[in-house]
């Protein structure tokens, strides 16, 4: 549904980026303003739109700055998705190849590099990846040639892919340190063949499983750690839409206008138990042993 915030945000004839304080909808052939003067207090305030629970014109209402909120709920869906799916990517890229380089080669290049990933490991994960926000969101990041300016989306994709390295290079470098000591891999040591070869050829296919299994829950986690770094300002940055800066736009309606918070609020929670109980299914079907010892258990 997601994919289609741009249909449905043309079909509505909506600006999901833009505030529209002075917009006058039509509802059962009257003028409506999108923001209504509050009735409480001195009524100095405005009150935006509640749902009218018709689809292409503000079906979940407006926010506090006039916009559709149906409208934003699916291009922060489409940001939160893309970011978490994108850090995903990015984490197992390096995690695994942390996990192989360290549990191939041992020695001095497996301390180093899991001391590394023990320095992570002890960090809390929001707070370090709070920390690397805070000091990246004003500047962005610049890495040689490649700069990635403040604002874009692929800074907290970074960012969430580097806190969460060690969740998979540790599994992935246990593994590897047993295929090590298997007879195929000390078989293809003895003839001579390149480390980079067993690597790739021979003990990467072996961990394939374990990869899989682990896109659904990074998903979750990624998400779950996007939005909240979004809903601090440090995430996903205005006027760009995701879950958590929806959740930030409706803090201050939770009483005139609570579904604009408690909208994305739910979707995260259908979205991350959705990720969760597949990558459970997944991990049954690839690897039955496991239903074997839950069934002991």
């Amino acid at each position: 549904a997601c994919l289609s915030a741009p249909l449905y945000a043309k079909w509505a004839g909506v600006d999901p980026f833009a505030s529209t304080l002075d917009a006058v909808v039509q509802i059962d052939g009257a003028d409506v303003p999108v923001m209504e003067q509050s009735t409480e207090g001195l009524g100095l305030g405005y009150t935006p739109l509640g749902p009218t629970w018709r689809l292409g014109n503000y079906f979940l209402g407006a926010d506090s700055q006039g916009r559709d909120v149906m409208a934003r709920m699916l291009y922060g869906g489409l940001s939160s998705l893309l970011i978490s799916g994108a850090a995903t990517i990015f984490t197992l890229i390096l995690g695994t190849a942390a996990g192989l380089i360290a549990g191939y080669f041992g020695g001095v290049t497996d301390t180093v590099l899991s001391r590394f990933l023990d320095i992570l490991w002890a960090f809390p994960i929001y707070l370090l990846a709070i920390s690397l926000s805070i000091v990246t969101i004003a500047h962005g990041i610049t890495i040689g040639p490649i700069q990635i300016e403040s604002g874009s989306l692929w800074l907290p994709v970074i960012i969430i892919g580097i806190v969460y390295v060690p969740y998979v290079a540790r599994p992935i470098r246990g593994q590897v340190l047993a295929l090590r000591k298997s007879e195929f891999v000390l078989a293809a040591i003895n003839l001579g063949v390149p480390g980079w070869r067993i690597l790739w050829r021979d003990i990467l296919p072996n961990v394939t499983t374990t990869l899989i299994v682990f896109v659904p829950l990074m998903m979750a986690l990624n998400m779950l750690t996007e939005s909240a770094l979004s809903f601090l300002s440090i995430g996903v940055q205005p006027p760009a839409a995701s879950w958590g800066t929806i959740i930030q736009d409706g803090q201050a309606l939770l009483y005139t206008r609570p579904l604009v918070a408690l909208v994305p609020g739910l979707a995260i929670a259908v979205s991350v138990m959705a990720l969760n109980v597949f990558g459970d299914g997944l991990r049954d079907a690839l690897d039955p042993r496991s239903k074997v010892r839950l069934g002991r258990d």
